[in-house]
């Protein structure tokens, strides 16, 4: 007679190992509120949720590598989560908002944008635990990543949260412009900085702080003009990314021939 096989019992997870899936959940539900916010042309509170989806997808991964909680489920759900929040979210809100007035050409390029970012993040995700690569490559992303891409077509509607509606930032032109811009930034190879293993000197650390602070006054007081002056810094940093890249990369093929030159 057969003895009966062990029976395993499941692992328990502690409550700090679900910190992470929990603000990934949380970014999920302000993506989705967001197309409710949509739907209802409540179009500030949209964009306010949507920027909260980025801040509980910028907090999940680092909390994960804190707590030493990093699981594959937990990466397969932020990408799932980042698709709904900064894929199709901004593409509902943006065709309620303007791009519906451009009829079927409105409703393609919205879904090229969702498309674009599910692309994007699909291609990350291959990439997760690539161990070719040198370790300065790790401070850049391939193309835009989805949450900023998000916030750079969501910009054109900041700025008319300020300035009023109407002008040239209303119309489905120009925010058609900018959709097939950022979409084509998403999916191409061009390195962008991107901020996970920055350092910063000691004696730094205190202006950063009051920088820190100074941000968050202007993003109380006028968040509407301090958003997209945001977005304005961080398109101009691409050049720059661009370049770092390519001098790092010269730097290291240098390295590799005096090596083997060497050798």
């Amino acid at each position: 007679m057969l003895a009966p096989s062990p029976r395993h019992r499941l692992k328990d997870f502690s409550l700090n190992k679900l910190i992470p899936n929990i603000l990934t959940v949380l970014a999920l539900c302000a993506g989705l509120t967001a197309i409710r916010f949509g739907l209802q042309q409540r179009f500030e509170p949209a964009v306010i949720a949507i920027m909260l989806a980025g801040i509980f997808d910028a907090l999940d991964g680092r909390i994960a590598r804190m707590l030493g909680g990093s699981t594959k489920f937990g990466a397969e759900m932020d990408s799932l989560s980042d698709v709904v929040s900064f894929g199709v979210a901004p593409s509902m809100v943006l065709y309620q908002w303007t791009m519906r007035s451009a009829g079927s050409i409105g409703w393609a390029l919205v879904l090229i944008f969702s498309v674009c970012c599910a692309l994007r993040l699909a291609r990350f995700n291959t990439k997760l635990g690539a161990g070719d690569l040198p370790p300065w490559a790790y401070r850049f992303f391939t193309g835009v990543p989805a949450p900023a891409g998000a916030g750079l077509v969501l910009t054109p509607m900041m700025i008319t949260f300020d300035l009023g509606p109407g002008g040239i930032f209303g119309t489905a032109f120009v925010n058609g412009i900018i959709i097939v811009a950022v979409s084509m930034l998403m999916v191409s190879q061009i390195p962008t900085y991107s901020g996970k293993s920055i350092r910063i000197p000691q004696r730094y650390v205190l202006p950063l702080l009051l920088l820190v602070g100074l941000f968050a006054a202007f993003l109380v007081a006028a968040p509407w003009s301090t958003l997209p002056f945001i977005a304005l810094v961080y398109v101009a940093s691409i050049p720059l990314s661009l370049l770092e890249f390519r001098r790092l990369a010269r730097q290291t093929r240098a390295a590799t021939r005096a090596g083997d030159e060497t050798r």
